[in-house]
């Protein structure tokens, strides 16, 4: 099972830490890329690269046929799967190997039993392996679910039985929301695996979500590295994870890595995989499902076993034998992973795009940051919002969180919006200090707007002016001869007014002075600041405390009414149409579900503004959509 040249078959920062070992260990690296990632950071970074297909992931990262070929035309003898899109397929698996290409995982078999929830469900119950009530999808009629549900009792889990990352997952608390529930997860996992399968699952309410690092390799070792807490979620998908957890005690470490051992000798399993468990407010443990892959949280184990598990993987899936024994696994300190995603937490963790803008990351001493993204690069609707991931090691969890929050502030992303500043203060919460913390805790935030959206200070509005005043082209818009003029500056929703005079590089703004010392370094008032800013005409975004502030100099001419029309539906975020409910000459009553946009793993829907007829369609399904774009029309 040797092999020379590795092809990943995935994009963004997972194709760029799986290069990254690779190539340590002499290996050739070939990057796959779609046309939305022609200029993409993993294509820079890999040996060689090969254009897959256009921008949807059907039509490139999720295309096995495309994949083979590529790894055929650039002579790749292997491929890494990273995880998402095709990596707990066992149809690619299964292909890989026809194809004499080492698949980098587990043999398809095992991916197929645990791909399947449900099977999988069956399988851990017989290996003795403690599980939720729920019922495994045996009949997929409407009726039999409903049935199923009434026994089970509410609330309760809608789960796809095929896939992960928490698509075709939903939360139903009562009788009335399950049809709903129902079609859209069936929809979103047939769109996502290709599978519109779905089981039911009793939920722990107030639960921990806990999961295990297991290994086994072609010799029938196998073992486990300890846990990693990723209660810390939104719309049950990860936000923070760390480890150890700290509520796991050695009893129960020692009790959930046996269960998880048993779960992969179970399927005959080989390569790197995680068993993840809830586990109640009693500190009882049942199983959740196994992600036959490497998990997205993998840095914070790598960080408190000093070990590479890329590594770890290149060698089994060589033919070698495990690297340690279990009794030689040793952990040291508090690891803890933040992931930066492109989303607007303070509006439902709504996904963004945009362009970078800004992004010189630079990890300090005992920091890391895992991404696949670079200044000038376009982040696109198609894929998943996660644009980056910083991990950091202390030796217990204060000094990981202090050191964590620190990192955060000090790795600005200018361009689009992020929750890097929604992440910092999730660390200084007292809750997450105290480890209070259950899966549902974030959505329950996001109901009563908390976190409130920060606010910029008065010196960040005196930066941003002077930012302005003395940029290239203002001067030219004041009259000559003037020597000091005013200037309004418009931030979310509130707009101050100053009056500004300039000199060189200083701004005189009423009774303040602000210095521009350095790209990166200000004074104001005579006190120094070190801070990143991004000016482009009349707007300016500035960098502060882990947030990103944009101001803006309103244009001097009338602008058009701001409020929307209630007869016209346009995409919330560019994205593509998932579902397309009615059509030209439907009667539709206000706050009548329309059509849905998907964007990024996430799925919102436009509804009547006022009752009416459709008046125009302007998309239709799984067209591409720009932010803001006109959709729908509504005649009275």
């Amino acid at each position: 099972m040797s092999f020379s040249k590795i092809l990943i078959a995935n994009r963004g920062e997972i194709a760029c830490r799986v290069m990254r070992s690779a190539r340590r260990l002499g290996y050739r690296t070939v990057a796959v890329f779609s046309d939305a990632d022609a200029q993409a950071l993993h294509v820079r970074q890999a040996d060689e690269a090969v254009r897959i297909g256009a921008a949807p992931a059907t039509e490139s990262y999720l295309n096995i046929a495309a994949l083979l070929a590529a790894a055929q035309a650039s002579g790749a003898d292997a491929v890494h799967p990273g995880y998402g899109f095709l990596s707990e397929r066992a149809d690619f698996a299964a292909a890989c190997a026809e194809a004499g290409v080492v698949f980098i995982g587990p043999p398809a078999e095992a991916i197929a039993a645990m791909g399947d929830k449900a099977r999988a469900k069956r399988r851990m119950m017989e290996a003795g392996v403690p599980s939720l009530p729920g019922y495994l999808g045996e009949q997929q009629d409407e009726a039999s679910l409903f049935a199923e549900a009434t026994r089970l009792g509410y609330p309760l889990l809608v789960k796809a039985v095929a896939g992960g990352g928490g698509r075709g997952m939903r939360l139903v608390r009562a009788a009335d929301e399950l049809p709903a529930a129902l079609a859209s997860a069936r929809r979103e996992a047939e769109n996502a695996f290709g599978d519109g399968g779905l089981m039911l699952e009793r939920l722990i309410e107030q639960g921990r979500h806990i999961e295990i690092q297991v290994f086994a390799d072609a010799q029938g070792h196998a073992i486990h590295l300890g846990e990693r807490d990723c209660t810390a979620q939104r719309r049950r998908q990860k936000l923070i994870e760390e480890a150890p957890s700290p509520i796991v005690d050695a009893a129960l470490r020692a009790a959930m890595g046996r269960d998880a051992v048993a779960a992969a000798q179970a399927v005959g399993y080989v390569g790197a995989g995680t068993v993840e468990f809830i586990v109640d407010a009693q500190g009882r443990h049942f199983f959740l499902e196994m992600n036959t892959r490497l998990q997205v949280e993998h840095p914070v184990t790598e960080a408190i076993t000093g070990l590479d598990l890329v590594e770890w993987q290149l060698r089994i899936a060589a033919g070698e034998p495990l690297p340690l024994r279990q009794d030689q696994i040793r952990f040291d300190g508090h690891a803890i992973e933040a992931r930066l995603y492109a989303e607007d937490p303070y509006d439902g963790f709504k996904p963004q795009t945009g362009r970078v803008v800004h992004w010189r990351p630079e990890a300090a001493a005992g920091v890391r940051i895992d991404h696949g993204i670079a200044e000038g690069e376009e982040v696109t609707p198609f894929y998943d919002p996660l644009l980056a991931k910083l991990i950091v090691h202390g030796r217990d969890r204060e000094d990981a969180i202090r050191r964590l929050a620190h990192a955060l502030e000090q790795t600005p992303l200018l361009g689009l919006v992020h929750n890097g500043r929604f992440l910092r203060d999730l660390l200084r919460h007292p809750d997450f200090g105290a480890a209070r913390l259950h899966t549902g805790l974030l959505d329950e935030w996001a109901q009563r707007g908390e976190p409130a959206r920060p606010r910029p200070r008065d010196e960040h509005w005196l930066i941003a002016t002077a930012i302005l005043a003395l940029g290239d082209g203002v001067a030219e818009r004041r009259p000559a001869g003037v020597a000091r003029y005013d200037l309004s500056l418009q931030q979310g929703d509130e707009r101050r007014r100053w009056r500004v005079a300039t000199e060189g590089r200083s701004a005189f703004i009423d009774a303040h002075r602000v210095d521009l010392l350095s790209p990166e370094r200000v004074a104001v008032d005579g006190r120094q600041i070190s801070l990143h800013s991004w000016r482009d005409g009349r707007r300016v975004q500035i960098a502060a405390e882990a947030a990103v502030f944009e101001f803006e100099e309103p244009s001097p001419y009338p602008q058009g009414a701001a409020r929307a029309d209630p007869l016209r539906a346009c995409a919330p975020v560019a994205g593509l149409v998932a579902q397309l409910l009615v059509q030209v000459g439907d009667t539709v009553a206000e706050g009548q579900p329309l059509l849905s946009v998907e964007a990024m793993k996430m799925e919102m829907w436009l509804t009547a503004g006022a009752a009416g007829r459709v008046k125009a369609l302007h998309v239709g399904p799984h067209d591409a959509v720009a932010a803001g774009a006109l959709l729908l029309e509504l005649e009275p």
